[in-house]
């Protein structure tokens, strides 16, 4: 794959958030400030809607030019259309979350249904048994990808700067572990994150929305299955977001608080109120790039043990986590 289809991907994903920012303007699309948010003006929203739009776009040309499985260009165009459409209908008006969990789930299942094997983790014996099981936990491992990833865009800049930090260690992943032949999906996620990212940097002038972040998230857990060696991996590269989600909904259900609703109680809305959101956006940025993906590296090319990395990644950020009150209000 050529430098180009990345640019072109990156600015087709730039445009279409120029015109979803029209769009939203002239619809009075607005995210309103309250006292769960953590901006401080009106904003339009729906922007992702381009990430979808132009990864999608350049899948299928990557696709029909043999530089993807075909099977992973239609599930992810297919199941992604399903998330991306869901979560920009409630960007426009609110749908009851057990809707909204049924459309998760339905995606999940058919991008399981259209990929040609189970892709199940390095260590995952149970697919061995019980496929059906299996099947069962990975839909639910989606459905969980796709929520964390809305639950952990809060802030200006940080859903998208995660999905690029992620897409270009997952694509080294692929190349050094075996996969080179999936190297040119988060690569072409990436692209169209950093399109759009232009305009969500803070301050951002629109928010990437439930359609963005739900497909970003059920995307990258979707890359994250396809080479069963390197799912362990990939979870080391997603830690920033998997460890303040985690421990931020632990917390709230044991508070007895009701997990949909919205709040500012993760770990990084606590962060940005003291330091604001660029300086938490950039600090997810070099955890990624000078934390986690080098212990990622090193696991894959065998110089550290898989566990003693995955340890290294997630002791750390589950303690600042909670240093940083995630879950607590």
């Amino acid at each position: 794959m050529q430098w180009w289809w990345l640019a072109a991907t990156a600015a087709a994903s730039l445009a279409l958030t120029a015109l979803l920012r029209r769009y939203a303007l002239r619809r009075h699309l607005l995210d309103l400030p309250n006292a769960r948010s953590s901006h401080t003006r009106p904003t339009p929203r729906g922007g992702g809607l381009a990430i979808a739009a132009s990864f999608a776009t350049a899948l299928a040309v990557a696709g029909y030019a043999g530089l993807l499985p075909m099977p992973l260009v239609q599930a992810s165009i297919f199941a992604g259309g399903i998330v991306a459409i869901a979560g920009f209908a409630d960007d426009h008006g609110h749908i009851a979350a057990r809707w909204r969990l049924l459309a998760h789930f339905a995606a999940a299942g058919a991008a399981l249904s259209i990929l040609p094997e189970i892709p199940a983790p390095a260590g995952a014996s149970i697919s061995n048994g019980l496929p059906a099981l299996a099947v069962l936990g990975e839909a639910f491992y989606l459905v969980w990808m796709l929520n964390l990833y809305n639950f952990m865009d809060g802030i200006d800049g940080i859903a998208a700067t995660e999905a690029i930090c992620v897409c270009l260690g997952g694509a080294m992943l692929f190349l050094l572990g075996g996969a080179p032949c999936l190297a040119v999906a988060p690569l072409l996620l990436a692209a169209a994150a950093a399109g759009f990212l232009y305009w969500n940097w803070p301050p951002a002038r629109i928010f990437m929305g439930d359609g963005g972040s739900g497909f970003l998230g059920f995307i990258l857990g979707l890359l994250s299955l396809q080479a069963p060696a390197l799912f362990w991996h990939w979870t080391i590269l997603l830690a920033v977001f998997i460890c303040d989600a985690s421990l931020t909904l632990a917390r709230r259900a044991l508070a007895g608080q009701k997990l949909h609703e919205a709040h500012r109680s993760h770990a990084y809305q606590h962060a940005a109120q003291h330091w604001g959101h660029l300086p938490v956006s950039l600090a997810t940025a070099a955890i990624n790039l000078f934390w986690l993906l080098p212990l990622a590296l090193a696991a894959v090319l065998g110089w550290l043990p898989l566990p003693a990395a995955m340890l290294a990644a997630y002791i750390p950020l589950l303690a600042l986590a909670g240093y940083l009150r995630a879950g607590k209000a």
